[in-house]
């Protein structure tokens, strides 16, 4: 089998410059004007990267009932004249091309206004899907970790540079530390419950090894807003120094001003973890990871798909090594974690034996 090319930056598509856009800065579909399908090869690519099978009956009503919703919403909460090309295409696929501007371009604003709709819809019904299931998180967790080392495995024999990857699912003790460091205590969310990191040869594999990992793992449109920690790359900078990359530049949805807004305004692509060093740099994002449940755990008619949360964590080998240097090092972000969590338990109350009131928490 012929090994597709390294995506470098330089053979990147319009698509392709956007979906890197998004993940770096944390940005969220629901402000996008456009999609980049050009045939209906490519939706059908994306839709069984959502798991949909275009072919598949079952699958193809439950579009449609999204689809319904989505036209009902929109006419009945703001009274939209959705155009009947768009409320009722003769297949899916015709909506996505839509969106990109193919076949009618004056339908392409309220078709993807449509899908941003139908986008919240398929989430929605997907999220309560996973509570009606009949299925333990620890099965959850497998199928999902599954999906992910498929992906990896797929990249591997393409020949991608990757020097390592590896997953973890965080203990219930972990979990319960996490939630106590968080300001927001029990109304957070935990992110990284499942969490995988990918380490490249150098720091220009790890972009092109991203572009891969949306094309076989991710959909792009279920990246986490706001949550990208991003201390690799600036995506202007990146445009700017690559020519093929500038020439883009004019067609994105938004010019290269929005990250000059997001650095004089303080948004740098997500909060920073508090309790790591001052030297940490990776690039860590979270996808909502759409995962197939088994027959067996829902009913019939019931939706088959549901999410789950992943945290990604891309870097290259260098700064893998230095990421486990001095401050930088796991130990000392727990160390410095579990001082935390200590000093908000304990305050006004007792200090374990082996801690020193005011002073930093050592473990036995």
């Amino acid at each position: 089998m012929k090994r597709p090319p390294l995506p470098l930056p330089d053979l990147w598509s319009l698509g392709d410059l956007e979906r890197m856009r998004l993940i770096l800065r944390g940005g969220s579909v629901i402000e996008w004007r456009r999609l980049h399908f050009q045939t209906v090869a490519e939706v059908d690519r994306y839709l069984r990267l959502c798991l949909f099978e275009p072919a598949d009956p079952f699958d193809r009503a439950r579009l449609q009932r999204i689809l319904d919703e989505a036209v009902d919403y929109l006419r009945t909460t703001f009274r939209y004249a959705v155009a009947d090309h768009v409320a009722h295409p003769k297949d899916i696929q015709t909506l996505f091309l839509l969106a990109s501007g193919v076949g009618e371009p004056k339908l392409r604003r309220i078709a993807c206004l449509v899908l941003k709709v139908m986008h919240v819809v398929h989430h929605v019904e997907a999220r309560a899907q996973l509570h009606r299931a009949r299925l333990a998180e620890e099965e959850m967790n497998v199928l999902v970790t599954a999906r992910v080392d498929n992906a990896i495995a797929a990249l591997r024999a393409e020949g991608m540079p990757i020097v390592s990857a590896f997953g973890s699912v965080k203990t219930r003790h972990a979990t319960i530390t996490k939630l106590l460091a968080k300001k927001e205590t029990l109304a957070a969310q935990v992110y990284d419950r499942v969490r995988y990191r990918v380490v490249t040869a150098d720091r220009a594999h790890v972009l092109p090894v991203l572009v891969r990992l949306c094309d076989l793992l991710i959909p792009f449109n279920f990246v986490v807003p706001g949550q990208t920690q991003n201390t690799l790359f600036s995506f202007r900078e990146l445009v700017r120094g690559t020519p093929e990359l500038k020439a883009l530049a004019p067609d994105l949805q938004v010019g290269l001003h929005l990250e000059e807004h997001d650095q004089s305004s303080g948004h740098q692509s997500g909060p920073a973890n508090e309790f790591s060093g001052d030297g940490y740099r990776v690039l860590n994002f979270v996808v909502d990871l759409p995962v197939r449940l088994p027959e067996r755990a829902v009913d019939a008619g019931d939706g088959r798909i549901a999410f789950c949360v992943v945290e990604l964590q891309l870097v290259d080998q260098e700064t893998s090594v230095a990421n486990e240097r001095g401050e930088n090092a796991h130990a000392r972000y727990k160390k410095r974690q579990l001082r935390n969590v200590l000093r908000r338990l304990s305050r006004g109350l007792v200090v374990p034996k082996g801690s020193t009131k005011g002073k930093p928490f050592t473990k036995s």
